[in-house]
């Protein structure tokens, strides 16, 4: 699956639309990943526990997007974007969205 944050495929031709594909998770924080954090502020730096658990968020929407444009034919993903949002107090959820298509 070809996955850009384009409006095409350099070098493709887009012969069929499917339409837009999404893929989201919602996730909670830990406790101990808060403590972490906690202590980390005092000294400041990056929180690496809350960088993984981004990663690990953000691959997950891609992966269910990816497994909905699957589902429509098509084999690439343009214009790929992600937005956050707060959903709860200690959650958020990581929204994937993009336009699945046919290249050739």
């Amino acid at each position: 699956m070809i996955i850009v944050n384009t409006e095409s495929v350099p070098g493709k031709d887009i012969t069929q639309f499917h339409g837009l594909v999404q893929g989201n998770t919602i996730r909670a924080k830990h406790i101990g990943r808060d403590i972490g954090a906690a202590l980390k502020n005092l000294v400041g730096g990056e929180l690496q526990a809350y960088t993984e658990l981004l990663t690990e968020a953000r691959q997950e929407a891609v992966d269910r997007m990816v497994a909905q444009a699957t589902d429509l034919g098509a084999n690439a993903i343009v214009n790929v974007r992600f937005t956050t949002s707060s959903v709860a107090g200690g959650a958020a959820e990581l929204y994937a969205y993009g336009t699945a298509v046919t290249v050739a």
